[in-house]
């Protein structure tokens, strides 16, 4: 059987999907398992040996591109396909594209385009993405695996990313520490960005730590910020790495300091200890899956909350002190 995956569009939830993936291909050890991935996210799943192929997706929604897609999927000769996202239009292309088994939950006004349709978890009922992942694999009568996140790297890989930190001054022993300030869902999400400056500076008095700053060509703003309050000034890595590179830098670090976001899961499945700050969104559903981490959160009355950005005074996220984040961090630091 030849099995097509429709991937999460975002790194965060691509990487918590990865049990799942890995839990369908032990069920059908015969079986050819492919995955269809928006450009951004279709590198991360080069380090799977599980994985027989991946299918590049253009970013673009209309009809054209739908219809071409499909064909291409159509080629392709898929048995069966599997939906890990709960929109209508990637249920409509499996559908377009003659994949005879269309599997997933059935949200989003799709279940007459599904052979196999799971209901999705009841309203108020939270669950942590991995696991709402794996739900659907248990209910399609698969056996899950115990969830655990990875993210395997060549050597090559991470031998570039240590003569890349070298170039720029990083150096064997001190402690390296990674901020990652951004967060694509919008500023909401963020902590404040002098707020990340302070911790630095915190960071490199107290503990003698080697600062970089990461994210992506957009955030480049928010590390500026960080860096011109700062006498030391960081490594700024934004905008400057590809995904893999990214995740190499990452694997070296001592600590990712990091906002909800996809970097953040990396982080985590690479082994790196991770310390997430977390505001309007629910660590309940999206906090770093497994150890060595930790997250801070204050839930004033306003929260939960859908906004990109605050309307009101942020107090989800300016409660969170630069001091409060260096006590923590010392359980990953030296002594």
């Amino acid at each position: 059987m030849k099995i097509l995956v429709r991937a999460p569009n975002w790194i965060g939830d691509s990487l918590l999907a990865v049990p799942a993936l890995q839990s369908l291909s032990q069920n059908y050890p015969e079986s050819e398992v492919w995955v269809a991935a928006k450009d951004w996210v279709k590198d991360l799943f080069i380090s799977f040996p599980f994985i027989s192929g991946i299918i590049p997706l253009a970013d673009r929604a209309d009809l054209k591109t739908l219809r071409s897609t499909a064909q291409k999927l159509k080629g392709e000769a898929f048995d069966t396909g599997l939906l890990l996202t709960n929109s209508f239009g990637s249920a409509l292309l499996f559908a377009l594209a003659r994949i005879p088994n269309r599997w997933g939950y059935a949200t989003d006004g799709r279940r007459f385009l599904l052979t196999r349709g799971v209901a999705p978890h009841a309203p108020g009922k939270t669950v942590h993405q991995a696991r709402f992942y794996l739900d659907l694999v248990s209910a399609l009568d698969m056996t899950t695996l115990a969830p655990a996140l990875s993210f395997p790297l060549g050597e090559e890989e991470v031998h570039g990313a240590k003569e890349l930190l070298a170039s720029l001054g990083i150096s064997p022993g001190p402690p390296l520490i990674i901020l990652n300030p951004g967060g694509y869902f919008g500023s909401a999400k963020r902590w404040p960005p002098e707020r990340f400056g302070a911790l630095a500076a915190l960071l490199q008095e107290r503990e003698q730590a080697q600062v970089v700053i990461v994210g992506s060509q957009s955030e480049a703003p928010l590390a500026e910020l960080i860096v011109d309050a700062l006498v030391t000034k960081p490594v700024i890595l934004t905008g400057r790495t590809s995904l893999r590179q990214l995740a190499a830098v990452i694997s070296l670090a001592d600590l990712f300091v990091t906002n909800d976001s996809g970097p953040m899961h990396l982080a985590n499945a690479l082994g790196t200890p991770v310390l997430a700050l977390f505001g309007p969104t629910d660590p309940e559903a999206t906090a770093p899956f497994q150890e060595p981490s930790a997250y801070l959160h204050k839930a004033p009355p306003c929260w939960p909350c859908a906004y990109r950005d605050c309307p009101i005074d942020h107090l989800c996220m300016e409660s969170i002190s630069p001091e409060e984040v260096y006590d923590l961090s010392r359980k990953w630091l030296p002594s």
